[in-house]
């Protein structure tokens, strides 16, 4: 018999878990389908912002 570590997981239980959390990963994205709006632009940073011109481009560039 060998002996296991009960610090480290098994394969076991990695599919035991794999196999609980797929489908419930599955029911979030379904359920998850409404995209939120765009904000309105902060002239004040200089970060990339997520505006309405910005979701466009991304749209339009998609295969």
């Amino acid at each position: 018999m060998t002996k296991t570590d009960s610090g480290t997981s098994s394969r076991r239980d990695f599919l035991k878990l794999a196999a609980t959390t797929a489908p419930a990963a599955a029911v979030a994205v379904a359920s998850g389908t409404t995209a939120a709006e765009a904000q309105e632009p902060d002239l004040t940073s200089e970060k990339m912002q997520d505006t309405a011109h910005t979701r466009a481009y991304y749209d339009s560039t998609r295969f």
